[in-house]
């Protein structure tokens, strides 16, 4: 006989500067309709349990130089719960999250279980989410276009657009944000920008979410919204674990459970009621209308003394902390028709009263209690508390969480009108814990763990498409950088036409026209390589993001975002090799166009492959001060400067490594070979009048325009694979 838990909390809604707005009301209120987020989904719950964790960073040189960063640190995160990280800076809050999480693997010790089963990294990846500190997103999208990008995405491919447009619009509205769905993220606030990534992770429904300091950066209002839509999240069955500083007195009010780190120690892990009685019976007392957040950080950072944080590690180890929550609990649970109040302060008077109370849990239980498959017990589980903040007019905001443990492993949120409706419909698709609707997943052996696309929810040709339409928007709509590459192209093109209008055919000038070949060269090259440098440095946060927590492949981002980018960087080479060479008035020849537009166009895809490469492999800083570094032996080793049988013996080898040699020679067969005839003469005497001696000028003869290009293209392939190479080693050493 299942048994069941019924959890009733109570969120404060007042109309003062709290936060508590009329926003705010939509966001958390639970009236049974759309706006409710406890029935995304029928999912199962997942705990997370770790033992003797530690995490060793290098220091320096040799084990003198490793620095522990966590040490044998234990404890455990239930569903149904909003966890809070704490700690001063360097406690070593973030390491966890992302040990947690599977972004940090190497160095790492101790045993970390996932419903009682060793975890599988790719398969808990699968089955959680990481949402960042800095909500890195696209800004070239709109609201609708970056969720509907996630839902293609993370959603079975087999259902319908419709189905997916329904899923999108219901947390867009469940969220408060349906009335920016046609605004561009970049024009976001920050609490808009929060819950829109909140929302591209939702769309699946995962069961584990991780927030890194999701408070930081917004006001008190938006803090308290964005607070109350994890702790709404956290009633959904999900497992909600977040990292903040040093939240005010009402949000610190809103966690469900508390783990205090210090150098990497834990001195305290359990529920925040039982936080102040904790540290009392260790000597600590909080004073009265004192934030306890406040109060315990101050402990955390010696400012009690350091023999104190001693003293609480020391208990901790010891067993005390433990046995501690399980008195506490079990003296709140016989009373729980009262409501021991917490000190606290009041932000709203001023701190001239205690307002702020937490109320018992109020539990109902009906059988006795059972324990997970795994053997780990499911009591409590999803239980939230009662709070109520003081202040304003008092209103507050009730609703009911159900979960019915079938043999203590499975969680069944209420269904009702909203969103409900279409993602309760979808279920196994929506959520891949299922196989049908009926049926569960029993173990995480149900995600697949092998790393190749169908390991996702979509094929490597569905997550090309939509990444390559996604960058291919974003470029189009990037009107600063698009329309200056193409303005920066027409207008140098003309120029240069200018300068060397009409010398094309004239024997006098086959070096000025040398120099005019060599600097379209030099123009295509940079043009290309510079904007590139900045594309993987730029954007490498949201790929990390995205790619981490399972959107998509590898491989199916780095061809969609280089590819999407070729068409113009070809059209944009077109329009500037055809206003040189017809301005220039070089031979009127068809194929002699075509070859010189084709080698133009491979040394822009070129110069464009070695950008990728640098900003794949480099900070943002280092790769714009790289970029142009790169060009300069390139360009001294091209043979224009410098014959090619003047350089010394030593360093010949670095002309074969310049493409824009290849580029420049296979350009000078184009124009010059291929028994060209003879030249105009407007001098009564020309030194060069036939092409095969401007050749032999430019120590260019026995140079082939295949060959040119065909390295050229080998240049290409070469660049762009090492580019992808780099992109990997970058995500693996994330971890």
């Amino acid at each position: 006989m299942a048994e069941l838990l019924s959890v009733q909390v109570q969120i404060p809604i007042n109309n003062n500067s709290d936060g508590g707005t009329s926003e705010t009301k939509r966001l958390i209120s639970d009236d049974g309709n759309k706006n409710s987020y406890s029935h995304l989904n029928r999912h199962k719950p997942v705990d997370i349990r770790f033992s003797n964790l530690s995490y060793i960073v290098k220091h320096g040189h040799g084990s003198k130089g490793n620095k522990t960063i966590l040490k044998n640190i234990s404890g455990k995160f239930m569903p149904g719960e909003l966890t809070a990280i704490m700690g001063p800076s360097g406690a070593g809050k973030s390491s966890l999250m992302n040990i947690l999480a599977g972004y940090r693997t190497k160095n790492v010790s101790g045993q970390l279980l996932v419903r009682n089963r060793e975890r599988d990294l790719r398969s808990f990846r699968k089955m959680s989410c990481y949402i960042m500190q800095d909500d890195e997103l696209l800004p070239h999208l709109t609201v609708e276009e970056a969720m509907m990008c996630s839902a293609n995405l993370k959603l079975d491919e087999r259902l319908e657009a419709q189905d997916k447009r329904d899923v999108v619009a219901e947390i867009l509205d469940t969220l408060g944000l349906n009335e920016a769905k046609k605004t561009r993220t970049s024009n976001l606030s920050g609490g808009q920008r929060k819950r829109l990534s909140i929302a591209l992770e939702l769309v699946n429904n995962p069961p584990v979410m991780f927030f890194d300091e999701p408070t930081s950066g917004l006001d008190s209002a938006s803090c308290y919204q964005c607070l109350s839509l994890l702790k709404k999240l956290a009633a959904g069955g999900r497992t909600i674990i977040c990292t903040i500083h040093q939240p005010s007195a009402k949000l610190f009010e809103m966690f469900d459970h508390l783990y205090l780190l210090v150098e990497g120690q834990c001195i305290y892990r359990g529920t925040i009621p039982a936080l102040l009685p904790y540290f009392e019976s260790q000597g600590l007392v909080c004073p009265n209308y004192h934030n306890p957040a406040d109060y315990v950080m101050e402990v955390a950072a010696g400012e009690m003394g350091d023999e104190k944080v001693r003293q609480l590690i020391g208990a901790l180890n010891d067993g005390k902390c433990d046995p501690f929550q399980e008195k506490f609990e079990r003296k709140r649970m016989s009373t729980r028709s009262n409501t021991p109040s917490v000190q606290s302060y009041d932000e709203e008077s001023g701190g001239s009263n205690m307002s702020m109370t937490r109320s018992s849990k109020m539990v109902a239980y009906s059988g006795a209690g059972t324990t997970g498959r795994g053997g780990g017990a499911t009591g409590g589980v999803g239980g939230m508390d009662s709070v109520s903040a003081g202040g304003g007019d008092n209103t507050s905001l009730h609703y009911t969480d159900r979960f019915n443990y079938s043999n203590g492993v499975t969680a069944t949120a209420p269904t009702s009108n909203g969103l409900g409706g279409t993602l309760g419909r979808l279920n196994g698709a929506c959520f891949p814990l299922y196989r049908n609707n009926n049926q569960e997943a029993d173990s995480l052996e149900d995600f697949p763990a092998d790393q190749d696309c169908h390991s996702f929810n979509t094929s490597c040709l569905t997550q090309f498409r939509v990444l390559f339409i996604r960058t291919f928007m974003s470029i189009v709509r990037d009107a600063t950088l698009t329309r200056l590459r193409l303005v920066s192209h027409l207008t140098v093109g003309i120029l240069i036409g200018l300068l060397y209008l009409g010398i094309g055919n004239e024997a006098s000038k086959v070096f000025n026209n040398a120099g005019c070949i060599f600097f379209c060269m030099l123009f295509l090259m940079f043009s290309a390589l510079m904007p590139t440098v900045l594309t993987f440095p730029i954007e490498m946060s949201v790929f990390v993001r995205e790619h981490l927590n399972y959107w998509y492949s590898l491989k199916a981002y780095y061809l969609a975002k280089t590819m999407a980018d070729m068409p113009f960087q070809i059209i944009f080479s077109l329009v500037y090799g055809s206003i040189v060479y017809w301005m220039t008035s070089q031979p009127n020849d068809f194929m002699r166009f075509f070859m010189f537009l084709t080698l133009s166009t491979q040394t822009s895809l070129v110069a464009q492959s070695l950008g990728l490469l640098i900003g794949a492999a480099t900070s943002l800083q280092v790769a714009v001060f790289l970029g142009p570094v790169t060009g300069i032996p390139i360009l001294l080793f091209s043979g224009f400067f410098v014959n090619f049988d003047t350089i010394p013996p030593y360093l010949q080898w670095l002309s074969y490594i310049s493409y824009i040699r290849y580029a420049f020679e296979g350009s000078l067969q184009a124009l010059y070979g291929l028994d060209r005839g003879s030249l105009d003469c407007d001098q009564n005497h020309c030194n060069i009048k036939l092409g095969t001696d401007v050749l032999r000028e430019m120590d260019v003869e026995g140079a082939r325009f295949h060959i040119d290009f065909i390295i050229l293209c080998a240049f290409f392939v070469v660049l762009r694979i090492g580019c992808y190479l780099v992109l990997r080693w970058r995500v693996k050493a994330q971890r």
